[in-house]
């Protein structure tokens, strides 16, 4: 796979100068690039590093001095972040999976495959299950009973998409990422301590101990376009309807969705995040790393949560919130603040007490 520095920079809509049918075989960072790469050395602080190298052209900043950086070639970019997503796609090389079907796959004969699809080692594909045009199957996935896969999907190794799931066009799934597993819901023939403590906020009442029983998951999943899972994402079905998430959303590594959530469009759930069950989250909401959300609220549309939030009641739209449990940002700003101050406010209280105390008594 390769490209000029002109066919890039045209595939960006970018401006280039100098050489531009330099061969280009990879990006690289500025001071690891060689010859036939493109260094990626879109601010100063980075271009620094161009002189620790060998590379001929790169990516810089609108109105940068690409010769006296060096170069033979550049190409600028206003906005270096978005060129990045331009010049990884152009340049990524693929998992490697073959085209076709592998002979070790099992696919059901009632399967319907798309053209120009392929199916890695040791993938198994149910009865019924549909796989869109132009997708990529790692070794050892698993498409379940009556599964829909959109067109040019891509599964990573190990990906498991359970039975009745519908996913859109474009989905990626990175390595080990389950959907459609069984939604986490229990119930006891009584009353159990649990549901007491949830209405008193600490008294478990008489209730005896007993022992949890299933409640099955008769949903399935259903995912947009343009969604992305990482490394190790759960989503479960609902338990009655369909849990969803809408086209454009992105899961990070290690994202928990529970039962007969709903997760709007764009939203970007970042890692370690655990959203529980019969949760209503609306279109461009982020919740930074290690949010943690309790179940059966709502979350409105273009809410921000920092990382490590506990959300424990619902969240109006647009508001951005952190701490445990989540207030208003720069509230939680202003107590972390005044919890730092303690120490010293002790200090102070101490210090007046013995100087009161000290103090003769009034006739």
């Amino acid at each position: 796979m390769q490209f000029t520095v002109k066919q890039i920079a045209d595939a960006l809509g970018a401006s280039a100068e100098g050489s531009t049918g330099l061969t280009i075989l990879r990006a690289a960072e500025p001071g690891d690039a060689g010859p036939t790469d493109l260094a990626m050395a879109m601010s100063p602080k980075y271009a620094q590093a161009l002189a620790q190298g060998t590379a001929r052209a790169a990516v810089v900043w609108e109105g940068a001095d690409w010769k006296e950086l060096g170069l033979e070639a550049a190409i600028f970019v206003p906005r270096p972040r978005m060129a990045m997503a331009g010049i990884t796609a152009m340049l990524d090389r693929g998992q490697g999976v073959e085209p076709g079907v592998h002979p070790s796959a099992v696919v059901d004969p009632t399967a319907e495959i798309g053209d120009d699809v392929s199916i890695g080692p040791l993938c198994v594909i149910g009865p019924r299950a549909r796989i869109g045009a132009g997708s990529v199957l790692g070794a050892h996935c698993v498409v379940g009973m009556d599964a829909s896969l959109g067109e040019n999907a891509l599964l990573r190794e190990m990906v498991s998409i359970g039975a009745r799931a519908r996913i859109g066009d474009r989905f990626i799934a990175q390595p080990g990422a389950r959907i459609g597993g069984d939604g986490f819901s229990f119930v006891t023939p009584e009353v159990s301590d649990v549901e007491n403590v949830r209405k008193t906020m600490g008294d478990k009442g008489d209730a005896k101990a007993q022992s949890w029983l299933r409640i099955h998951s008769l949903g399935a999943v259903e995912i947009g376009d343009d969604v992305e899972l990482g490394s190790n994402c759960t989503i479960d079905n609902g338990t009655i309807r369909n849990t969803v998430i809408g086209s454009g959303t992105k899961l990070d590594n290690l994202v928990h969705v529970g039962h007969n959530t709903r997760v709007g469009r764009d939203c970007l759930l970042c890692g370690q995040t655990g959203v529980s069950g019969s949760v209503e989250i609306g279109n461009n909401v982020v919740l930074g790393g290690q949010t943690g959300v309790v179940d059966n609220i709502f979350i409105g549309d273009g809410a921000i949560s920092g990382g490590g939030t506990k959300i424990l009641s619902n969240v109006p739209a647009g508001r951005v919130i952190m701490g445990y449990p989540a207030v208003k940002m720069e509230s939680h700003t202003d107590m972390y603040k005044a919890q730092r101050r303690l120490p010293r406010i002790a200090r102070d209280v101490e210090a007046l007490k013995k100087a009161v105390f000290k103090q003769p008594p009034s006739d």
